[in-house]
């Protein structure tokens, strides 16, 4: 299964795209896994439609009004999604202003990382080692243990 991780239009951290990048890296030991951005959310979601018709397509948005996980049902939900088959899981981060009603309508699961709301930056980080760390509990490697 292919992981994208994507946001609407993130301000340039040259220190959290490095640590970002590096959680991409390490994850590739599981998965193939790309980050990139969109310039605003219409984008997003005409894209989202086009690689749903493509392929079969996962999507995940984060907001503060989705569901909140604890890391290792975040893994068993990525297992869930990789058994079925699905051939790509895409793990969005949403505009400023959040995300519409569309396009939570849109998803096929809105995802919390807390009630605290995070800067875009930190959101995008705080995902990146999130999907690491799911698929370290999947392969039973000993990050998460203490972490």
């Amino acid at each position: 299964m292919n992981i994208l991780l994507t946001a609407i239009r993130p301000a340039a951290d040259k220190a959290i795209d490095a640590m970002i990048a590096d959680y991409v890296k390490r994850t590739r030991r599981y998965t193939p896994i790309e980050a990139a951005s969109h310039r605003s959310e219409d984008e997003f979601l005409r894209w989202l439609e086009r690689e749903r018709a493509a392929k079969s397509t996962y999507a995940v948005l984060l907001d503060l009004r989705g569901k909140g996980l604890s890391s290792e049902s975040f893994a068993a939900q990525i297992d869930s999604v990789r058994e079925r088959g699905l051939r790509q899981a895409v793990f969005a981060v949403g505009p400023h202003d959040g995300w519409s009603q569309d396009a939570l309508a849109k998803s096929d699961l809105v995802l919390s990382l807390g009630s605290m709301t995070l800067p875009h930056q930190f959101a995008r980080l705080v995902l990146a080692e999130q999907v690491y760390r799911a698929f370290t509990i999947l392969a039973g490697h000993p990050y998460h243990c203490g972490h």
